[in-house]
């Protein structure tokens, strides 16, 4: 019975909310380099089934600032072995970005701008169930 439900599981789909906080002044420069070095990916993952939405989106009004984010990007995987399988992402990555000295210096300049990441991984919660 174990092994039927966590078959049934893995076949869900499976929603992570990706939350970035970057430093003063930099949002934008975070977001040009997200478009252009990661989005892609992540394209090519809807491509081959293995994410069915990626959304971005910004708060509206100011927090404070222990609570404040620039960016959520929200994906919905096409289950949860394949959100936390990046296993194949190195070879996607040399094949849309052949010059991979100039992807991983502003890869790594993307994550340098950030006061902050981190991961949520959410569930729908029907309201109509009693």
């Amino acid at each position: 019975m174990e092994n039927a439900f966590q078959a049934k599981a893995q076949d869900k789909p499976f929603v992570v909310e990706y939350y970035y906080k970057a430093k003063w002044g930099y949002a934008d420069e975070f977001i040009r380099l997200f478009k252009k070095n990661h989005y892609p990916l992540l394209k090519k993952q809807i491509k081959l089934g293995n994410a069915l939405q990626v959304m971005a989106e910004i708060p509206v009004n100011h927090g404070t600032e222990e609570g404040r984010w620039d960016y959520r990007i929200r994906i919905v995987w096409k289950n949860v072995q394949i959100a936390h399988d990046d296993s194949g992402d190195e070879a996607i990555l040399k094949q849309l970005f052949p010059d991979q000295e100039t992807l991983k210096r502003e890869e790594q300049h993307r994550f340098e701008i950030l006061l902050a990441h981190w991961d949520a991984p959410v569930k729908t919660v029907n309201l109509e169930d009693k």
